[in-house]
């Protein structure tokens, strides 16, 4: 009996390892097929989902895989992430594994892009060391309640957001300036409008400035990014701020990866 255990266990153990096995060579057959797609200079990372995978293998059908890759130039941006996640895959393994032409169909994706402050600072002439940080509505009850206009508490935090960076203040030198601003997408464009800006007082604080200050610092802090297509020709839906970025998100849907070419159903 205590054999027949020890023989259950040690197979057990070889499918489990053959199962990650097979699924490791199937993730980096994906992962060449999306840098060829994409024209990257390295594979993405790629994963995918659902246990065990040789039943999903031998179906051809995948439910979800999960593709991360980063500092990607889109348009003018130069170091974007881009993380999709494709549902309802279909990848015969032969293909896969094959050394011949591949085809994988996607019914549906979500695709993400994360632009980071590198990127962001190059469309902000005369502001540095850039980041952006998450807003609540705490934070603009309290930018009211301290001289800002009353108008600010009816800004969706959601869709918001606290740009940071040091700028050259006459008479003042080097000073970080903090500006609250709307995110918007229009069509593919990325805007990003600023509502509140505040200037370090030396001391750590941030101070609210006179209508002429407020209006300059403002118009410094102005974005309009246009990225152009994007990756799986994914059509924007939303723009917030996330993890020190600014985070797109979109869908698409029947994509078509291989001969050299994506297409898509929308």
């Amino acid at each position: 009996m205590k054999r027949f255990l020890i023989a259950v266990v040690v197979l057990i153990g070889l499918l489990v390892a053959a199962d990650y096995g097979a699924a490791a060579l199937a993730e980096s057959a994906v992962s060449r097929q999306m840098r060829d797609q994409l024209n990257l200079s390295d594979d993405p990372s790629v994963r995918i989902n659902g246990f065990p995978f040789l039943t999903q293998a031998i179906s051809g059908d995948y439910r979800s895989i999960e593709v991360t890759a980063d500092r990607i130039q889109i348009g003018e941006l130069d170091e974007v992430q881009v993380r999709a996640q494709l549902r309802g895959v279909e990848a015969p393994l032969g293909e896969l594994l094959g050394s011949g032409s591949r085809t994988i169909r996607v019914r549906d994706a979500e695709g993400t892009l994360r632009i980071g402050p590198d990127d962001i600072v190059r469309y902000l002439p005369g502001v540095t060391k850039v980041r952006v940080e998450n807003i609540d509505e705490n934070a603009l009850k309290a930018a009211v309640e301290d001289g800002g206009e009353p108008s600010l508490t009816a800004i969706d935090p959601d869709y918001a957001a606290r740009l940071v960076g040091t700028v050259d203040v006459p008479l003042l030198g080097k000073r970080e300036v903090s500006v609250i601003a709307v995110l918007r997408l229009a069509g593919r464009q990325i805007q990003v409008v600023p509502r509140d800006a505040r200037i370090d007082d030396g001391s750590g604080k941030r101070r609210p400035l006179p209508a002429a200050a407020q209006s300059a610092l403002q118009k410094m802090f102005a974005l309009r990014i246009d990225p152009g297509t994007l990756p799986f020709d994914v059509v924007p839906t939303r723009l917030r701020a996330r993890d020190g970025t600014l985070e797109i998100t979109g869908t698409t849907s029947n994509l078509v990866f291989g001969a050299g070419e994506t297409t898509t159903g929308r």
